[in-house]
């Protein structure tokens, strides 16, 4: 699925493309505990969406990193499409030949 096709309330999103930009983590309290989360940006041939990436999830990857999220959600955060990983979901890098 490309990234333009992307709208929210969407359920098991496939979409890869490159990291192009990336929030600094910052601590956050969950009802699960004291967590990470951080902001970055997608971006393929058909646009850019931000992702939320959480705990280990933003140790896997960085800028320039090409990635794959398999079974993401998409819902609108503050007005902006955003794209989850979420509990359930998936993400991988993939090495670039």
């Amino acid at each position: 699925m490309k990234i333009a096709e992307l709208k929210p309330g969407m359920r098991r999103v496939d979409v890869a493309g490159k990291i192009v930009d990336m929030e600094t983590p910052r601590d956050v309290q969950t009802k699960f505990g004291p967590g990470q989360v951080a902001s970055a940006t997608l971006q393929d041939e058909s646009g850019t969406v931000k992702v939320t990436l959480w705990n280990e999830n933003i140790t896997k990857v960085a800028v320039n990193d090409t990635v794959q999220i398999e079974n993401g959600y998409v819902d609108s955060f503050r007005g902006e499409l955003q794209l989850n990983v979420g509990r359930y979901g998936k993400l991988a890098k993939v090495e670039s030949a």
